[in-house]
Parts: C-alpha cells; sequence; structure tokens
C-alpha cells in the first residue's frame, strides 16, 4: 500500500535528522542531497519507503567512509540501489528488503535465493566492488560459489548458477560470461532502528547463515 507523499517525507526527515546529528555539514549536505532526489522519485511512483529509509542509512555509511554516492542510479539499461565512487573506485550496494511478491507465496525461499543470486551476477559487473545491504531481520541467501575468486568457480558451479537464475530472470537471461565474473565483495547490515551499518565479509556471513539453516 502506498503511503501518502506528506507521511514519506516525514520519515525520510525523522530518518535524516538522526543521521545529522552530531554530523558536519558536509556530511548532512549530501544525506540531505539523498533525500531530495528520494522524495522526487516517490512522487513518480518509483521507491518505496522501506527501501529509501536502507538506502539513507547505508549512504551515510558509505560518506563517512570516503565515498560520494548517489541512489537509484542509471547504468546501462539498469538501475542499481546504490552507486558510490572514492578515488578511481566505484562500488555498487543493493539493497534487499526481503520483499516476496503475492505470486510467489507458494515458493518464497526459492525467489529469494534466485533474486539474490541474480543480482550478484547482473550487477557487479558494472563497478570494481559489489556489495549487498540487508536488515537483521532477513537472512540473503545466495549462491556460495559466487563468493570465491572467479579463477575458482567451477565449470559445475557456472551451470547450477545459470540454471538457477533462467529459472525467473530470461528476459534477458544472465550469460555464462556474467557468472564466471561476478563477485560478492562485502555484505552490510542495516539496523534501521538505531541508524547504523555493520559490515561484514560474505564468507563469514555465509557461514552463520549455513548454521541458521541447519538448525
Amino acid at each position: 500500500m502506498k503511503i501518502p507523499v506528506e507521511r514519506f517525507e516525514e520519515d525520510l526527515d525523522l530518518v535524516v535528522s538522526r543521521l545529522c546529528s552530531g554530523e558536519g555539514e558536509r556530511v548532512c549536505q549530501q544525506i540531505l542531497r539523498l533525500r531530495d532526489k528520494l522524495i522526487s522519485l516517490y512522487r513518480k511512483n518509483l521507491v518505496k519507503i522501506n527501501h529509501s529509509v536502507m538506502e539513507l542509512i547505508c549512504a551515510k555509511y558509505l560518506i563517512l567512509s570516503g565515498y560520494y554516492v548517489d541512489v537509484e542510479y542509471a547504468l546501462d539499461g539498469i538501475s542499481c540501489d546504490i552507486y558510490a565512487l572514492k578515488g578511481l573506485g566505484s562500488l555498487i550496494v543493493e539493497v534487499e528488503t526481503g520483499y516476496v511478491p503475492p505470486e510467489h507465496a507458494v515458493d518464497p525461499s526459492m525467489y529469494c535465493m534466485v533474486r539474490v543470486t541474480s543480482k550478484i551476477v547482473r550487477y557487479s559487473s558494472y563497478a570494481e566492488k559489489f556489495a549487498l545491504a540487508t536488515p537483521p531481520y532477513y537472512i540473503l541467501c545466495f549462491s556460495p560459489a559466487l563468493i570465491k575468486p572467479p579463477r575458482y568457480r567451477t565449470p559445475s558451479e557456472i551451470r547450477e548458477i545459470k540454471a538457477l537464475c533462467d529459472l525467473y530472470y530470461s528476459n534477458p537471461p544472465v550469460t555464462i560470461e556474467e557468472i564466471r565474473n561476478a563477485r560478492l565483495h562485502a555484505i552490510y547490515i542495516i539496523d534501521v532502528d538505531r541508524g547504523v551499518v555493520k559490515e561484514t565479509d560474505p564468507n563469514t556471513y555465509l557461514e552463520r547463515m549455513q548454521e541458521i539453516y541447519k538448525w
């Protein structure tokens, strides 16, 4: 359900107020710039509130890390959630809230795994580094082969990822070359309530995820 624009602005303003508290003018100006862009996009029905809040919190973390940050950034025919630059290096972050559309009510786990895996494959080629961001209450699930250096990815793993992505994403399908070169570099855990971000490496995250699924 779409909330009124006024409510969207109020919620973002509350988050911005928390994020800017105790920060210098440079950081606050960048956060406000991103806020204004998200409001403009919401008026066009292009973003949602939960996703936008997480983007802002993650953006502040990256700004403090020395990045110049943009949100809902247009790439080659697609739009990424966060595009960040530092020196000559670029970083793409895709924010995952755990939303499952009604048409996948009977296969939500498979849908989420395919969605996340395909995002790693499709987006990581557009920047030097690629990361996922997620709230602590949602467990990301993706192919473990994607955290390996590409040179260690086996042909059978590549075929499995291809078959997985083709389940739901075939227009256009992911390519073998995209899968061969894809890489996940970091995962950001976004605590919206406290407005903080915890960065972890994919190997550590995967180990914890596998323990949870065993349980």
